[in-house]
């Protein structure tokens, strides 16, 4: 992996080489760091996955606005990952649109969309106002969907879709709520592996099976992390007890405004805003 600092305006599309850039690893209160989204980028391709309040702001400090963004991956439901989606489709439809883009795509797999729809963007998208035939909005009226097929449901359900060149896995977390004791027993919430090679954890409850289940395939691991104990989101003490080797390959993300390198130098380090993280 290759670090080089972000110039702006980010450029979302490359020579192919894949791509992470976070628009922010904050919680979902951050003040400074904004939210832990972060863009893909390969080739002619990429991906915003997650887009929080903080979202709109974070994306003009890189240079960009929702203009600019053609496909959206949600994992899930609070308000730091989808906060800023009703904007950023809106945007989509009253300024992108018109001048000649195309809908927002979105990765969504089938179990989760009538979730999102239902529950959290229905009431401010679908009446705003209506379609061309008089109806009010749906969600083919706002997304072209991409959805991501199962793979397996055991010991986690985990799904896959290839996206233009960027392969995606997707697989449950342990995140909420705090009393579940496994992903089958939470609600829907996931993580990521990305060209067989990163693995994002998304928001997730210390998981030491899901930790070995990637560690061996990928090279690089951004991690869920608090500074102190927490009911939903992995506890920094509680990773410093895994193996010296996947540690080192380990960079935190998901942490509060005050917490410092010193906090991680037990891992790869802290995953910061303004910064290519370039997979040759």
């Amino acid at each position: 992996m290759v670090e080089q600092p972000v110039s702006t305006p980010l450029a979302l599309t490359n020579d192919g080489t894949l791509e992470i850039v976070f628009l922010g690893t904050g919680t979902a209160f951050a003040r400074r760091l904004f939210q832990t989204n972060l863009l893909i980028i390969k080739g002619e391709e990429h991906i915003l996955v997650d887009f929080g309040m903080t979202g709109p702001q974070a994306l003009q400090s890189l240079g960009l606005s929702a203009m600019d963004i053609r496909t959206i991956l949600p994992t899930h439901s609070h308000s730091d990952h989808i906060g800023g989606l009703e904007y950023l489709t809106l945007v989509n439809r009253y300024f992108a649109r018109p001048s000649g883009k195309d809908k927002l795509n979105m990765i969504i797999t089938d179990e989760y969309r009538p979730l999102l729809w239902e529950m959290s963007l229905r009431g401010g998208l679908e009446y705003n106002e209506q379609n061309a035939e008089g109806r009010r909005l749906s969600f083919e009226d706002l997304y072209t969907t991409h959805v991501p097929q199962p793979i397996t449901v055991e010991p986690r359900s985990i799904f896959s879709i290839m996206m233009n060149g960027i392969k995606l896995e997707l697989f449950h977390t342990n995140h909420i709520p705090g009393e579940a004791d496994s992903p089958k027993d939470a609600f829907i919430t996931y993580g990521l592996l990305i060209d067989d090679r990163v693995f994002f954890s998304g928001d997730t409850k210390f998981d030491r099976d899901l930790i070995d289940m990637y560690a061996d395939r990928a090279e690089i691991m951004f991690h869920d992390a608090s500074m102190t104990p927490n009911q939903v989101h992995a506890w920094i003490d509680d990773l410093r007890g895994i193996p010296e080797d996947i540690r080192a390959k380990m960079f935190l993300v998901h942490y509060q405004d005050e917490l410092t390198d010193d906090a991680a130098t037990d891992f790869a380090g802290l995953a910061k805003q303004g910064v290519r993280y370039l997979f040759p």
